[in-house]
């Protein structure tokens, strides 16, 4: 259920930089630790944009691998299980390098169109 308020923060995101004008697009980057539902947070998206510039936007979610990293020997790995031991020296000081974004990457708005007026 958490999709409900990440819909609500894109949303609001989306709707401070779009400047009154409609959203065609607006693309979520999230992290694979975030453990966001694709389905669940399209749904929600599109219940809170109604009756605002976003309501007929698409929402694209890029899901970010986790990625770790040991801090002795540098090994990078993308676990397959959630284990946090290197693989290289079974060591588990690590550091999450990716996995926990969630931040709104881009917006795409209609263009307004200007009146092209010809010189006299």
């Amino acid at each position: 259920m958490h999709e409900l308020s990440i819909a609500s923060a894109v949303l609001e995101t989306a709707l401070r930089h779009a400047g009154g004008r409609p959203v065609t697009t607006v693309c979520v980057r999230a992290g694979a630790m975030r453990q966001v539902v694709p389905r669940s947070l399209e749904f929600y998206f599109q219940i809170v944009a109604r009756d605002t510039p976003c309501e007929d936007a698409e929402l694209r979610l890029i899901e970010v691998p986790t990625e770790l990293r040991c801090r002795a020997c540098e090994t990078s790995w993308s676990p397959t299980i959630p284990a946090f031991r290197c693989p290289r020296c079974a060591r588990a000081d690590v550091v999450i390098t990716t996995g926990q974004e969630l931040e709104v990457d881009y917006i795409e708005v209609e263009q307004e169109e200007t009146a092209c007026i010809a010189p006299g």
